[in-house]
């Protein structure tokens, strides 16, 4: 992704800022537009946007290299920020329902002075300014109805994984038994795949003229790549380096339900199990180092290494079985920006 595009991205980020913030809902307090103002500044263009440059990227490679007009640029960046938007609104509550500190290496949004459980409600605007875009932009386009159709489908699909991440962690009901690699793959699919990999294709095959029920194959290869985009995730939180990654693990603490500790139970003896049981998901230290203890000794380095050739294999093979060249491009760019990823 070029420099200049990106700047061309931001710049499609204050377009769209400045017709929300033109709404009559702000016009009888100045002090609302200016909340919206920085509330959007601070939580939304804050990321790396890798969500929102990939509808780009995908809708480039989908043309086969033809150059883009000013006008697909900025519909596509357009419903980049979408993505965006939608990705600010699920970090915001997300961090308030996590009882988290920093966020991109700032505070929380509701950590602010002033600022605290509106966030909640700033949340709510958040997710309510994606279907202003895309009325706004999107309304004379055949394919608008699906465009919403597709928004609302994967809010619904990342809010249900969210939901088994949380219930799955609730206090007084730790049970690791529940834990398995169906549910990993469950949360996964749910709370990550479908927004973070499926949707930027998704949005780009519709603005190509190309109707999604005709690429589920698409869909699922994207899933199968989010999936080992979180195994790496749940690898890095363990055996990354924070100074790298930019953050330190906390999974085990949290006593989520990490790929680590499905494998880990996998691999147990009886013994080890027991050891697991005793240590996972304590607020100490001395249990955390025991329980990455353990996975040294049932290597689940090697384990993971094992996983990841495995599933590139499986993947690569289902993008080239891909009848068109240019959606095996879209997925091949997709898989170079993940595969061996150190952070």
């Amino acid at each position: 992704m070029s420099s200049e595009l990106r700047t061309r991205f931001l710049q499609v980020y204050e377009v769209l800022k400045s017709e929300l913030l033109s709404d009559p809902a702000f016009e009888w307090t100045p002090d609302s537009t200016q909340w919206v103002d920085r509330m959007l500044d601070y939580n939304v263009p804050g990321g790396k946007l890798n969500r929102g440059l990939s509808v780009i990227d995908s809708y480039s490679l989908l043309k086969q290299g033809q150059d883009l007009t000013d006008d697909e640029i900025f519909l596509a960046s357009a419903l980049g920020w979408c993505i965006e938007w939608l990705q600010a609104y699920f970090l915001v509550l997300d961090d308030i329902m996590d009882n988290s500190h920093t966020r991109r290496g700032q505070p929380c949004w509701f950590r602010l002075p002033k600022v605290g459980i509106i966030a909640a409600n700033d949340g709510v605007i958040l997710r309510n300014h994606i279907p202003r875009i895309l009325k706004n932009h999107f309304r004379d386009k055949t394919y608008y109805v699906d465009l919403l159709d597709l928004f609302n489908e994967v809010e619904f699909q990342t809010a249900s994984g969210q939901m088994i991440d949380l219930i799955t962690t609730l206090e007084g009901e730790k049970d690791l038994s529940k834990y398995s690699l169906d549910l990993h793959r469950r949360i996964v699919q749910y709370k990550t795949a479908y927004y973070s990999f499926y949707l930027s294709v998704a949005c780009a095959l519709l603005m190509s003229g190309e109707k999604l029920e005709d690429h589920i194959d698409v869909k699922n290869i994207l899933i199968d790549m989010g999936v080992y985009f979180q195994v790496q995730d749940d690898y890095l939180d363990c055996f990354g380096d924070p100074e790298f990654i930019g953050k330190i693990g906390t999974d085990i603490e949290d006593f989520k339900c990490s790929w680590l500790v499905v494998k880990a139970l996998e691999l147990c003896n009886d013994e080890q199990k027991k050891f697991l049981h005793e240590n996972y998901g304590k607020q100490d230290a001395a249990c955390v180092a025991k329980v990455k203890e353990l996975y040294h000794h049932l290597d689940l380095q090697g384990v993971f290494a094992e996983f990841e050739k495995q599933s590139y294999e499986k993947i690569v093979n289902s993008i080239e079985a891909h009848p068109s060249k240019s959606v095996q491009a879209v997925l091949k760019s997709f898989l170079a920006k993940i595969y061996k990823r150190q952070k």
